[in-house]
C-alpha cells in the first residue's frame, strides 16, 4: 500500500524574502517569523523565486525586498507580476553592523535585509511609472550629452595650450561661447605633424557629432510640451523665472507624482536642499548640504534658482538681504528652497505663477 504525502501548509504565514540582486545571480534568503530561514543561490529570475517560495511555503503571504540598484525597478515590476508584495530599498538605509561592514558577503547582504524586512524597519522608495522612468532616462541622457561636449571643448583647449598656439584676440570670447567662427577657425590650424592633425580633427569630429545628438534630443524634449498628458503641466512650470522647456520636463520625470510628498521638508529632503545635523547634549551642529539627494533635480533647481534670484522680484530682494549675512552660494541654497515652494504650490493647486510686486 502506497504512503500518503504530507503536505506542510503555510496559510496566514508571513514568509520574508531578502535578495541581493546580481546580473548573473540572485542570493536569496526566505525567514518566517519564528527565524527559520533557508539562504540559496538562484537565476536572476522572478517566476524561478515564486515558484521556489510556491513549493517550499504553499499558500503562504510573500514578501521582498532589494537594494536599488543597477537593475532598478524591473525586479519590482516582475515580482508584483507574480503576486509577490516587494519594496526597493536606499541601501543606506538598511542597518548594518560595522561586522556587516567588514565582513560583506553575498549571504549576509540578503539575510540582513530579510531579516529587517520582518522587523519592519525598512521603508521602500517610491517606485515611478515605466513611461515616467523612461523619460527620466532621456532628460539624463541629455545632461551626459552636455557634459561629454564640455569635456572635448576642454581637451582640445587644453591641446592647443601645451602646444603654445594661442587663440587669436579676436576670437578670445568667441572661444567661451564656442561660436561658429572659433569653429572655424580650429579647422584651419595646421600642426607639425599628421598625428597633431588627426588628434585635433577627430575631436572636432567628435563634438559636432555630440552637438547633432544634443540638438535632436532637445528637439525630442521640446515635442513634450505638444502633448496632452503633460501641456497643461509645463506650460503651468514654465510660467515660474527660472523654469525652462527642458527644466520643466526634468521637474515631471523626476517628481511624477508630488501628492506622495506632505510637507515642503520633505520634498526638500528628497532634492537634497537640507542641511547635515549633528546634536549631541548641548552640541547643536549644522553643516552643508546633505550628500543624500536627487543629484540631476537639486543641480537642475540649483541653476534655476540663479535665473529667478536675477528675474523675480521677490526673489532677488531674498537673495540679496541674505548675501549680506552669507556667501552667494550659501545664500542660493535658501532660494532654490523658496523656488521649491512655488514648483510645489504650481504643481498642487494647477495655477500659474503670479510674480509678487515688490515696493
Amino acid at each position: 500500500m502506497q504512503a500518503k504525502v504530507k503536505t506542510n501548509s503555510f496559510q496566514g504565514q508571513n514568509i520574508y524574502v531578502g535578495i541581493d540582486a546580481h546580473l548573473k545571480s540572485w542570493t536569496v534568503t526566505a525567514m518566517m517569523d519564528n527565524n527559520l530561514q533557508k539562504t540559496y543561490s538562484q537565476d536572476p529570475c522572478a517566476i524561478t523565486l515564486y515558484n521556489y517560495l510556491q513549493k517550499t511555503f504553499p499558500g503562504g503571504n510573500y514578501y521582498s525586498a532589494y537594494e536599488a540598484g543597477f537593475c532598478g525597478f524591473s525586479i519590482h515590476r516582475e515580482l508584483a507580476k507574480c503576486g509577490i508584495k516587494n519594496i526597493v530599498v536606499n541601501p543606506a538605509d538598511i542597518p548594518t553592523t560595522d561586522k556587516d561592514k567588514k565582513q560583506k558577503e553575498d549571504k549576509r547582504d540578503s539575510r540582513k535585509i530579510a531579516k529587517s524586512l520582518k522587523n519592519g524597519e525598512l521603508e521602500g522608495i517610491y517606485v515611478p511609472s515605466r513611461t515616467s522612468e523612461e523619460l527620466r532616462a532621456l532628460v539624463r541622457y541629455r545632461k551626459t550629452l552636455v557634459k561629454e561636449i564640455g569635456r572635448h571643448k576642454n581637451r582640445i583647449k587644453s591641446f592647443l595650450y601645451c602646444l603654445g598656439i594661442i587663440i587669436p584676440a579676436s576670437l578670445a570670447q568667441s572661444s567661451r561661447y564656442w561660436s561658429g567662427k572659433f569653429t572655424q577657425w580650429l579647422k584651419t590650424v595646421e600642426m607639425s605633424t599628421c598625428w597633431g592633425d588627426a588628434v585635433l580633427q577627430n575631436t572636432l569630429e567628435t563634438i559636432e557629432e555630440l552637438r547633432g545628438k544634443l540638438l535632436k534630443t532637445n528637439r525630442q524634449l521640446r515635442e513634450i510640451n505638444k502633448m496632452g498628458n503633460y501641456s497643461l503641466q509645463l506650460k503651468l512650470l514654465q510660467s515660474i523665472p527660472g523654469v525652462g522647456p527642458i527644466m520643466s520636463v526634468t521637474l515631471l520625470s523626476e517628481l511624477e507624482e508630488l501628492k506622495r510628498f506632505n510637507s515642503l521638508d520633505k520634498l526638500c529632503s528628497y532634492v537634497g536642499l537640507v542641511p547635515r545635523t549633528n546634536s549631541s547634549g548641548d552640541k547643536d551642529k549644522v553643516g552643508h548640504i546633505t550628500t543624500r539627494s536627487n543629484k540631476p533635480l537639486r543641480s537642475c533647481i540649483i541653476e534655476a534658482a540663479w535665473i529667478a534670484s536675477r528675474n523675480d522680484p521677490a526673489l532677488a530682494k531674498s537673495f540679496n538681504e541674505l548675501c549680506k549675512r552669507m556667501k552667494a552660494h550659501e545664500a542660493i541654497i535658501r532660494i532654490a528652497k523658496k523656488l521649491l515652494n512655488r514648483i510645489r504650490y504650481v504643481m498642487k493647486n494647477e495655477k500659474e505663477y503670479v510674480q509678487s510686486v515688490v515696493q
